[in-house]
């Protein structure tokens, strides 16, 4: 896995600047065929000098590998949950209240579903090329406290009140998806504390303390996970509430760079036996990367229902993925071909963009949400495959 948070991307602060300076009802089983038109995703314009007609190539449903075998039932409750979000935009509305009518049962009205309301279209990178980079994550769990005692010796934070988050999309649509952080000191705002300075900026808002500093490192690149506390012998939810502004940057690679590790050695499982084994570089490896994450509890009523992803709706094990949203919008169907982690054994299923990350960056760039616990986290730590990407958006109603 090639490990990073989940959150809205950040642009840093100085990046900002140089931006601005520069700136001036039918029957699913007997589908009514319907003509190849298709929907633009609501984003502002594509990145660099592409258009999207560059970025997304409209193919046949018959040239997605595995399409037919997919298990369409699995991703259904997925689909339905991006449904939730996205029904009151126009595109959306007709194959969101057709999906009400569809046996969630019945996998082959389901292929039905989406062959009649939707077109795939393959997504291309920028310099042209169609593969990209397949990582994991997942929901872990943390052993925990609400007082700091005892093994209990790692704070989790809470979103500080001084925290400032400017949103210029308004005036700037080029900025959609990105956010400014900050602080105000006088009457200018600065950039907030880094990692390795962080710890004066969030005294006195510790959220909760756990017995483990790399496995809260870990759940900050995770972006949420559940925290087990002993004391009063319950489970939490901690999810992402922010972020301090600074981009994500990989300690594996950090790592890799020193010749510290191979790449192929470079996985979560990989990076914490190097911790293991270096612990008085522990500081150096985790303050190489300057973001830091802050989190808000969260009841967990069902334990079966996954964390809410950028989309604001529950992540679905196996089923959502998190993406670039300057090139995909989110809460899409995406089609997704690679390889299961380590291996070269064929993972081809439809996914849902339902989520977003900081080390996401690009057309064909993919996070797969494993889900929640140990052999979530074992899948998740080890996956860096390579993968081919399909989008189906809705066809535009006759």
């Amino acid at each position: 896995m090639l490990i990073q948070f989940k959150q809205i991307r950040i642009l840093p602060l100085a990046a900002i600047i140089s931006l601005l300076a520069a700136c001036s009802p039918a029957p699913i089983n007997k589908p009514v065929v319907k003509p190849p038109v298709v929907n633009m995703p609501t984003l502002a314009t594509p990145p660099s000098s592409m258009k999207w007609s560059e970025v997304y190539k409209p193919v046949s449903f018959a040239a997605l590998p595995g399409w037919q075998q997919d298990q369409l039932t699995e991703v259904w409750p997925a689909f339905t949950a991006s449904c939730s979000a996205l029904r009151n935009k126009p595109e959306w509305k007709e194959p969101c209240s057709i999906a009400k009518e569809v046996d969630a049962k019945d996998t082959a009205a389901i292929r039905s579903f989406f062959e009649a309301f939707f077109t795939p279209h393959q997504i291309i990178n920028p310099d042209g090329s169609s593969e990209g980079l397949v990582t994991g994550y997942y929901e872990p769990l943390l052993r925990g406290s609400r007082q700091r005692g005892g093994a209990y010796q790692t704070p989790l934070y809470r979103t500080p009140p001084d925290l400032l988050t400017i949103d210029l999309a308004s005036v700037y649509p080029e900025l959609k998806n990105m956010r400014l952080r900050g602080r105000l000191v006088g009457n200018k705002i600065v950039p907030y504390a880094s990692r390795a300075d962080m710890l004066p900026a969030v005294a006195g808002k510790e959220l909760l303390w756990v017995d483990d500093a790399i496995d809260a490192f870990f759940l900050q690149i995770q972006g949420s996970g559940r925290v087990y506390l002993a004391e009063s012998n319950e489970t939490v939810r901690l999810a992402y509430a922010d972020q301090n502004g600074y981009p994500y940057k990989s300690i594996g690679r950090y790592l890799v760079d020193k010749g510290e590790l191979k790449l192929e050695q470079a996985s979560a499982q990989g990076i914490k036996e190097w911790l293991g084994n270096n612990p008085a570089r522990q500081d150096e490896l985790l303050n190489t990367n300057p973001s830091v994450v802050f989190f808000k509890e969260e009841k967990i009523i069902n334990p079966a229902i996954g964390p809410k992803g950028a989309l604001g709706v529950p992540l679905t094990g196996q089923r959502s993925i998190a993406i670039d949203a300057q090139y995909l919008p989110l809460g899409a169907p995406v089609f997704l071909v690679t390889t299961q982690p380590n291996s070269s054994t064929s993972l081809q299923r439809l996914m849902m963009a339902q989520d977003t990350g900081g080390a996401i960056r690009g057309a064909v760039r993919a996070d797969f949400f494993w889900g929640f616990g140990s052999e979530a986290g074992e899948f998740a730590g080890r996956m860096k495959q390579k993968g081919t990407m399909w989008i189906l958006l809705p066809k535009s109603p006759v």
